[in-house]
C-alpha cells in the first residue's frame, strides 16, 4: 500500500492533509508490523479482543521475511493490555500455526493461561507443534472440523552437541510442554506420550496427526465449532464472571 494509493481522493493543485497522511503512515505501519488493523465491529465497543496465532512463531532468532511470523514481543504486549484494559471483558485467540520456537510458544502459552478474563480459543486451519499448548491454555478451546494439530517430540534445528546434557536439556523441555498440556486440557499423559512418539502416522517422522473430532476425542479440545460457537461460548463465560463478580461485591 503507498501513500499514493491513500491521498488518491484529493484533487489536483489541492494541499495533502497531514493529518490523513499520518492517519494512513499509523495505519500502514500496523498492518506491517503486526499484521491487523481495524476492523467494523457490531458494537460501537466490542468486550472482546481478537488475537491471532498465525503462520509460524518466531522466537529470539529472526526468521526470513518471507516467512509468515507471529512474533512473541508483540504478542506478549497485547495480552499484558487485554489484561489491563477495563473495556476489554472476553479474549478470542484463533490460531493457524504450524509451530515454531518452543519457549516462545510456552510464554505466550503461560500467558494466556493466566489471564484473569475469560478466554477461548479457536483453531482454524491447523495448531500444530508449540500451537497445541496454546490451543489448550485457554479456559475453553474449539477446533474446526477440518483442522489438524499435529503433535510430536521437541526438535533442535542446528549443531547439537552430543553430549548426555544435551539430551536432558531436551528431555526437561519436552517434560514443560507435556505438563502443561495435561494442566490445561482432559487429555492423559499416557494417550498425549502415544500421540507424540506414534511411529508411521507422519511419513519418515515421529508423531501423529490429529483431525477435528479425534482431537476432542482424545480430550486435547473441547469442542468442534467454528467462530460462531466460540463468540458465543465466550459470551456464555463473560456473562458467567460478570454474575459471580456482583455475587461478590453483594456479599462484601
Amino acid at each position: 500500500m503507498s501513500n499514493d494509493y491513500i491521498h488518491s481522493s484529493e484533487q489536483p493543485g489541492e494541499e495533502p492533509d497531514k493529518n490523513s497522511e499520518t492517519k494512513g503512515s499509523s495505519l500502514v505501519d500496523k498492518i506491517q508490523q503486526l499484521g491487523q488493523t481495524n476492523v467494523p465491529q457490531l458494537g460501537l465497543d466490542s468486550k472482546i479482543h481478537c488475537l491471532t496465532i498465525i503462520g509460524q512463531i518466531e522466537g529470539h532468532m529472526q526468521l526470513p521475511p518471507q516467512n509468515k511470523t507471529t512474533k512473541y514481543e508483540h504478542v506478549i504486549p497485547q495480552i499484558v493490555a487485554i489484561e489491563q484494559n477495563p473495556k476489554i471483558e472476553g479474549l478470542l485467540v484463533v490460531l493457524n500455526t504450524v509451530g515454531g520456537d518452543v519457549e516462545a510458544g510456552l510464554a505466550i502459552s503461560e500467558m494466556l493461561a493466566s489471564i484473569s478474563k475469560p478466554t477461548v480459543s479457536l483453531v482454524l486451519g491447523g495448531g500444530h507443534s508449540i500451537g497445541v499448548p496454546i490451543a489448550v491454555s485457554c479456559d475453553h478451546s474449539f477446533i474446526a472440523e477440518t483442522a489438524t494439530m499435529t503433535i510430536h517430540p521437541v526438535r533442535l534445528t542446528g549443531l547439537v552437541i552430543g553430549v548426555p546434557q544435551t539430551f536432558e536439556y531436551l528431555d526437561k523441555m519436552q517434560e514443560r510442554v507435556v505438563n502443561f498440556v495435561m494442566k490445561n486440557s482432559n487429555i492423559s499423559e499416557e494417550k498425549f506420550k502415544e500421540l507424540m512418539f506414534s511411529k508411521g502416522n507422519l511419513t519418515r517422522d515421529i508423531g501423529t496427526n490429529v483431525v477435528g473430532a479425534d482431537a476432542v476425542k482424545y480430550g486435547l479440545i473441547d469442542e468442534v465449532g467454528g467462530v460462531g460457537q466460540a463468540i458465543k461460548k465466550l459470551h456464555e463465560l463473560m456473562e458467567e464472571r460478570n454474575i459471580h463478580g456482583e455475587s461478590e461485591r453483594l456479599l462484601q
